[in-house]
């Protein structure tokens, strides 16, 4: 016979061991080895270009404002932010000195104002790609990995890819010869059409060419399908931010669903925070950001591991 005495002891015992779960899994996962993280972040300097353009932060601090204010060790240059410098080797040295001291990694250079490298004038397509040959040099002599450029053209969906596939490729010619890679950017006109500039990675066709998928800047294409199209191709990710909510989620992009694409393409490189709203400091802005991938990071580690929140 089972008497009240043993019914409240079982259903005792049994609400225990269910509630235990949760607290088994969370130790679990905090007594695990820790794999290597499945992205690394580094930080794109336009999430502080006001502080930049304003000359509240020099451009030589930059390395030291990402290590020591954001515990961040890798970072993203903006070519407008030292474009007289690309040839300068004393102050390339103080960059490499700066960055070496507070142990950053130089991941990479976003260059802009150097012409159309799909320009429908073949003279001045020429003269673009010798343009950014400086910002290859430069990429070389300050260890970065990669320049991200632009893929700018004219004229029809099939006539642009061409154009931009021909200047592309002469360039990422020259980076090859100096081991670095030469990425695009969506970044307005048709290279914000993920079908597009898939296309054109495909007709270059090079190793060293390949992509920057920035979340933010698809305007009229969906942005999912061009994360989509253009991780095949990518060498690092722009994680693109405005506006959070009250739980610290991007108010207009699906960040768990951006990241498993990310993630799902074999991607484990730097994702790059580029804060860039208005209705916080930058500074708020770039912490905001960091927290949500980090977040967003163990919350697919946890996954990955078995370890669920219940």
């Amino acid at each position: 016979m089972i008497t009240n005495w043993t019914r409240r002891r079982f259903l005792t015992s049994t609400v225990a061991g269910v509630t235990a779960l949760p607290v088994a899994r969370a130790l679990a996962w905090a007594q695990a080895p820790r794999p290597a993280p499945l992205f690394k972040i580094s930080l794109a300097q336009w999430s502080l270009h006001r502080e930049l353009q304003s000359k509240r932060l020099d451009h030589l601090d930059f390395a030291r404002t990402a290590k020591q204010d954001f515990g961040i060790e890798a970072i993203e240059y903006v070519n407008s932010f030292f474009k007289d410098k690309a040839r300068d080797a004393a102050y390339l040295k103080e960059m490499n000195t700066r960055a070496a001291g507070e142990g950053v990694t130089q991941h990479l250079i976003m260059c802009d104002g150097e012409g159309q490298l799909g320009d429908p004038d073949a003279a001045k397509r020429g003269v673009a790609v010798e343009n950014h040959r400086k910002w290859v040099e430069a990429a070389k002599t300050l260890g970065c990995a990669t320049i991200r450029v632009n893929a700018a053209s004219a004229g029809s969906f099939d006539e642009q890819q061409k154009l931009a596939a021909d200047g592309l490729r002469r360039l990422t010619e020259i980076g090859a010869s100096m081991d670095i890679n030469v990425v695009v950017e969506n970044h307005g006109g048709l290279s914000s059409n993920g079908q597009w500039l898939a296309g054109v990675m495909k007709m270059v066709g090079h190793p060293r060419c390949g992509t920057l998928p920035d979340f933010g800047n698809f305007y009229e294409y969906d942005r999912y399908q061009g994360v989509a199209d253009l991780m095949p191709f990518a060498k690092a990710v722009s994680a693109k931010t405005h506006d959070f909510d009250e739980a610290g989620n991007d108010t207009n992009k699906d960040y768990r669903r951006l990241m498993k694409t990310v993630l799902d393409a074999g991607f484990h490189s730097w994702v790059g925070i580029e804060y860039e709203g208005s209705k916080i400091p930058e500074r708020e802005g770039i912490s905001r950001t960091k927290q949500l991938l980090e977040r967003v990071r163990d919350e697919f580690a946890r996954t990955r591991m078995g370890v669920f929140h219940d």
